[in-house]
């Protein structure tokens, strides 16, 4: 995103994070540094309540709306005193799947009595409850937007977000994911279309991986116009320095072969930052622990970037796949390993598997770095590519 082109730069002065790995930004990159093991499935620790007044309030928004409202309380808190005007503020925020665990309580009470279905199921299931919720509480008359396309869908947010401020549409802008799909059917609908780990373990890029494990999870990053954060004073994180957004127009699960959408994908998104595959250090992949994601994935990397290439991780392994959050979650981990100077390893990778384009896993340790210019990738059902392209502060 060039200044010499007119346009502006936009940085990332806060973020809030939600996942398996750890509630919170701290937890979180202690979880995806520290010891390997199968991710809860559901977020036990997590407690709505602080983040209402009432229980009544608390009541009216679907988990996954409540987990983008904890996420931005975490961003704003590090962002500080925005000084903006409100019209001027967005809010980005996508997701998979939306308010399915208040779709499934309705539709048992409609079939035991009509009338007990609740006024607000249509305001708590619609996939855009999360950012309006966070628009509302905080005033943000900017831009206000939900993608919904799956795995892709808060790098799409983020992207999307970042344009708005490069454009000079918003100067800031609330952006990430959100997901709590894993209810009865939700989580039944993975298992019966054998998208899941029969085995229970997330382990990407392994010759033995047989799935992803279903995940909960919720990110926020606050998006900022550079000379505004420098003008207040913001502690700057990293900067969003392109990103691309494509499709396979393949099939509704399974990748385009060899990888031809993610390989245009990331080549799109560098040519948006004005970069050569020479300049990236490290890829946060979308790496699903699926056999044909991780293959084609790790072929359009070797394709893109040749030998040896930049370190590659998947942090799936250890916040299991959040679908529409997932993105977000991996934008702040990359973010978190710039601060950190600490690269996460890629959790339960053992085995090389032999039939997959060589590719620079970083495992079984975290390793130090020198933060450079990362990608984070996320490819979605639907055959929707995103990839984000990020730069150290």
């Amino acid at each position: 995103m060039s200044e010499s082109a007119g346009l502006r730069r936009v940085v990332v002065t806060g973020l809030g994070t939600i996942s398996a790995g750890g509630i919170g930004q701290a937890a979180f990159f202690e979880g995806l540094c520290g010891q390997s093991s199968p991710p809860p499935l559901l977020i036990h620790d997590f407690d709505p309540t602080p983040h209402f007044d009432t229980p009544k309030e608390m009541r009216r928004h679907d988990r996954f709306a409540q987990f983008a409202l904890a996420c931005a309380g975490e961003a704003l808190e590090q962002a500080g005193d925005l000084n903006c005007d409100p019209d001027r503020i967005g809010v980005h925020i996508g997701t998979g799947v939306g308010g399915l665990s208040t779709i499934e309580s309705q539709v048992l009470l409609n079939e035991r009595a009509p009338r007990r279905v609740s006024p607000f199921l249509v305001p708590m299931m619609m996939p855009n409850a999360a950012a309006a919720a966070v628009s509302m509480r905080y005033g943000f008359r900017g831009p206000c937007e939900t993608t919904t396309t799956a795995c892709a869908a808060s790098t799409q947010c983020i992207g999307r977000a970042a344009h708005t401020i490069r454009w000079g549409q918003s100067d800031i802008v609330l952006a990430g994911g959100s997901e709590a799909s894993n209810t009865p059917t939700g989580t039944q609908g993975f298992i019966n279309m054998t998208a899941t780990s029969s085995a229970g373990i997330s382990r990407p890029f392994d010759k033995d991986r047989d799935g992803f494990l279903h995940a909960e999870g919720a990110a926020v990053l606050v998006l900022e116009e550079r000379e505004h954060a420098l003008r207040r004073g913001a502690n700057i994180c990293g900067e969003i320095l392109g990103y691309a957004t494509n499709a396979d127009a393949h099939h509704i699960t399974a990748p385009s072969p060899g990888g031809v959408g993610a390989i245009a994908c990331m080549e799109l998104a560098l040519a948006d930052a004005g970069i050569s595959p020479s300049d990236v250090v490290h890829i946060n992949a979308h790496g699903t622990s699926t056999p044909l994601n991780d293959a084609n994935e790790a072929e359009a990397i070797h394709k893109v970037f040749g030998a040896p290439g930049p370190l590659v991780t998947s942090t799936k392994g250890i916040t299991g796949h959040s679908l529409g959050a997932a993105g977000a979650l991996e934008a702040a981990a990359i973010i978190l390993a710039m601060q950190h100077k600490l690269i996460p390893p890629t959790a339960n990778y053992q085995t090389p598997d032999p039939e997959m384009a060589p590719i620079r896993i970083v495992a079984p340790e975290p390793m130090k770095w020198e933060p450079g210019v990362s990608l984070s990738n996320s490819f979605g059902f639907g055959g929707h590519n995103a990839t984000l392209v990020i730069g150290p502060p």
